[in-house]
């Protein structure tokens, strides 16, 4: 008792000198593919003393023994590691203790150094210290993997959820910030290791083979007027042997290893989906060695039964020595999914929604137009302007590319209207897919494609709907490009032939907006322009800095689902090659619209008024109108646009008061002078770019960040497997020309048109190919992240700013329940359509798995 009494008078006691820690991490052998030699090894390295230390750095005194950078405290360690009472978290963690002693000359902790003495790495979570004497709980976010001591040239250290501009930095732990920056940029030279944390820059000269023949080399994008490209991530891999401009590839099953930071990594939740749905495509990326496959006569879909036998029945696999070849060396695992329950000869698609209502109602003419508006490429219809639509080619080397349409083809169908009248009223659209595809037409159809370039014209009609009016398909000159287009005009017909000769017309639009729609819309406009801001963040801002944090999270696993591709889908002979029209000149052809992309132009405001869809009113709600009202992309787009724009004004507020303070912030300067001269170096002198002397260019910079990374992401991917499932409603490839009268193809298309659509767009080993890759990009991981959601509410200790974060998640919440609303809406026909598939890409939380909805805060698929 006397001695309890003391105690409470001089608070003398061994527990008062302690500082109380608490770690959370995962182990490396928690993972699926399990290391229980590196946990063998790292509890052998327990035993030994080679423990994992730690040590709190001051942020208010310096060591002058050491620069002056922040005292360190002693070192503390991990404590119990081989216990196997160790407190289990969520998600294959572990909570650890760690016991620090107090040192009043350290005073407020503001990082900590940690030492791995271990033989293998572990994912550092979290570190938090209780009841820090004088300063309370202290929390730090770190979420990096933290490999032995011995491969770093200085420990790693991790600082606390404090933000801090530049010159706000308590001195003791600006040298600590500096280093960890100079690390992550690396010095630019070798092959980069998977321990390394380097962000580095490269031109995208890693997508052909010439090692493995001529007909896979393909031309380096960046660096050059005539193939400019955002910057990816550099892996210091050789150049390969029979051309030095081009990167070495890695062999195929090495796929998942491919070099980018580990931090940018899959975790191992989404690592584990991402397989499992992605085993099968295995599989069928090798289906072109099985012969009966591959015959001419068993590569074609008989009827449209068929394709419905993919989500109904399942496609029956030839057997054979060769694939029994293939399932011997696959273990029972991966072929349960592969196979999944349904035997080990046969393969079943999940239905997409796009035919579970209806299994026709895709053919309308109504959703064909509809699709356009609130299918999963709702961001090529624009305004038209001019009768008849006129082209930007130069006609010196293009001839006349002008369109062959007259207003005797559609003014009969105006609903009374005429040319003039339509015109000026604001009731004609064009989905046009012509001058961006006719300088490569010529090329891509001398492949096994035969397509056209095309343009759709469409009548807004009183119900607010669309009618596809008339579809124009052209040719180059069989003599030579500079004498113009060779064009043919088709209108709709619901009778005989020529309906399905209409439905062939639409076949060949959807193919050319299916290929527009992964290379360019998808592609190129999220994955490949967001990678160099990726990289430009870590190299030049520092983690504790307010825009680091508040962008981090939408960068979120892009590195590595780009490298992925790289690997597998975009390179030369890759499954996107196999299955879109442009085949070998997929890439190449996405490098030339590349050279008109324009930054501002993403914010979707700008883009919807540069369409022609949107005009300035400031009696509308933010100041916009939109022409055509019902326009679910559009106004879910505008909802979600406004409430990010709010939120990060909120936030970049907060931290810079002034213009000032955006123009004497170095390290600002620096990453948006790095994104501009190295990122997005083949465009770095074009006059559009934000100058970043103003609080309100950081905002519609970041605005435009958070927007393309997010929603615009969201509404052009996870609407895949929808709408594209089934290839009959977006075919990827067209293999033959519109049928001639007189011909014995226009005689079969007369007897059995739906053989001849079939055997006209997508074959059957493409149409494999096709949908089990839109699966695999379609679903949502089950540790996603949506917007307005963070992995760990502490990301800041500011609460002006989680206040605001707050606000921003219960805007989107409203979003939600006024999408709903208008989906229930039947004045509002374009939200649900003939299909019945209501409007949902832009509805932003969402559950795992193939939903088509969602929007998760990064380009993470």
């Amino acid at each position: 008792m006397l001695s309890d009494l003391l105690h409470a008078i001089t608070g003398d006691d061994n527990d008062e000198k302690k500082i109380k820690g608490t770690v959370v991490l995962m182990k490396k052998n928690v993972l699926d593919f399990n290391d229980f030699h590196a946990s063998f090894l790292d509890g052998f390295h327990e035993l030994l003393g080679k423990r994992v230390s730690f040590q709190l750095i001051s942020a208010e005194n310096g060591d002058a023994a050491n620069g002056l950078q922040g005292k360190l405290g002693k070192p503390a360690y991990l404590e119990d590691w081989n216990s196997t009472e160790t407190s289990a978290v969520a998600g294959g963690e572990s909570k650890f203790s760690v016991n620090f002693d107090f040192d009043e000359e350290i005073g407020q902790p503001g990082a900590v150094l940690i030492k791995n003495n271990h033989h293998s790495e572990f994912y550092l979570k979290t570190v938090t210290l209780e009841h820090v004497p004088g300063h309370g709980r202290i929390h730090f976010v770190c979420n990096s993997w933290v490999y032995p001591d011995k491969i770093y040239e200085k420990p790693r250290v991790f600082f606390t959820n404090k933000t801090y501009l530049p010159h706000e930095m308590p001195q003791p732990l600006r040298k600590y910030r500096e280093q960890d920056m100079k690390a992550l940029r690396g010095n630019g030279e070798g092959e980069l290791q998977e321990w390394d944390r380097v962000y580095d820059y490269a031109y995208y000269n890693d997508l052909g083979n010439p090692d493995k023949g001529p007909e896979y080399a393909r031309p380096v994008l960046g660096g050059s007027a005539e193939y400019p490209y955002p910057r990816r991530g550099r892996t210091g891999r050789p150049s390969s042997k029979t051309d030095p401009t081009t990167e070495s590839r890695i062999p195929l099953l090495m796929s998942l290893n491919i070099y980018v930071p580990r931090d940018e990594r899959f975790g191992h939740l989404k690592m584990s989906d991402f397989l499992a749905y992605a085993l099968k495509s295995i599989v069928q990326f090798i289906l072109p060695e099985l012969q009966d496959l591959t015959d001419k006569t068993h590569n074609e879909f008989d009827s449209l039964e068929d394709v419905l036998d993919l989500y109904y029945g399942g496609l029956k696999l030839p057997s054979g020595p060769l694939l029994g070849n293939i399932i011997d060396n696959i273990p029972l695992e991966m072929l349960k999914e592969i196979f999944r329950t349904d035997g080990a000869q046969l393969f079943k698609f999940p239905v997409p929604q796009v035919i579970q209502d209806s299994k026709t109602a895709w053919r309308t003419d109504d959703e064909f137009a509809r699709e356009m508006l609130a299918g999963v490429n709702p961001v090529i219809i624009r305004h038209l302007e001019e009768f008849p639509p006129t082209s930007k080619l130069n006609p010196e080397e293009y001839g006349n590319q002008n369109s062959a349409i007259t207003k005797e083809h559609i003014e009969h169908n105006l609903e009374g209207l005429t040319i003039e009248e339509a015109l000026r009223t604001n009731r004609l659209f064009i989905l046009d897919h012509h001058d961006s595809l006719m300088p490569y037409l010529r090329r891509i159809n001398s492949t096994t494609t035969k397509t056209y370039a095309s343009r759709t014209i469409l009548l807004l009609r009183n119900d607010g709907t669309l009618k596809p009016l008339v579809i124009e398909l052209s040719l180059p000159h069989p003599n030579g490009d500079q004498l113009g287009a060779v064009s043919k005009v088709y209108t709709p017909a619901e009778h005989g032939v020529e309906s399905s000769i209409w439905q062939l017309a639409k076949a060949y639009v959807a193919v050319n907006d299916s290929g527009v729609h992964q290379l360019i819309s998808h592609w190129l406009n999220t994955h490949a322009t967001m990678e160099p801001f990726v990289i430009a963040t870590n190299r030049q801002l520092s983690v504790v800095h307010p825009i680091y944090k508040l962008l981090h999270p939408h960068f979120r696993d892009t590195m590595n689902i780009n490298a992925f591709a790289r690997q597998i889908l975009i390179n030369g002979g890759g499954v996107l090659e196999l299955t879109v029209f442009p085949a070998k000149y997929a890439m190449e052809m996405s490098s030339l619209i590349y050279k008109s992309w324009n930054l501002v132009d993403q914010a979707l405001p700008r883009e919807l008024k540069k369409r022609g869809i949107a005009i300035d009113d400031e009696s509308s709600p933010n100041g916009l109108r939109l022409l055509i009202k019902d326009y679910p992309y559009a106004v879910d787009g505008l909802e979600i646009w406004f409430a990010i724009e709010k939120w990060v004004t909120d936030y970049c507020s907060f931290y810079y008061r002034t213009d000032e303070m955006v123009r004497q912030d170095p390290e600002l300067q620096d990453w948006w002078k790095e994104v501009r001269e190295q990122g997005h170096g083949d465009k770095k002198d074009e006059p559009w770019w934000p100058k970043m002397q103003t609080r309100q260019d950081l905002i519609e910079s970041c605005t435009i960040i958070i927007w393309v990374a997010s929603a615009l992401h969201a509404a052009v991917n996870f609407g895949q497997y929808p709408y594209a499932g089934y290839l009959p409603n977006r075919p990827t490839i067209s293999r033959r020309f519109m049928p001639e009268e007189g011909t014995l193809e226009y005689a079969e298309l007369e007897s059995n048109p739906d053989k001849v659509f079939l055997k006209t767009i997508t074959a059957q080993l493409q149409t494999l190919l096709g949908i089990s890759l839109i699966e695999i990009l379609s679903r949502h991981s089950s540790d996603e992240v949506y917007l307005g959601q963070r992995d760990n509410t502490e990301w800041t200790s500011d609460e002006t700013p989680l206040a605001a974060f707050e606000q921003f998640g219960q805007r989107l919440l409203g979003i939600e329940e006024r999408i709903v609303s208008m989906n229930n809406d039947k004045q509002l026909k374009n939200r649900v359509g003939p299909v019945n598939v209501p409007y949902m890409l832009l509805y932003p939380t969402s559950e795992g798995g193939l939903t088509g909805k969602g929007i998760p805060n990064s380009v993470s698929i």
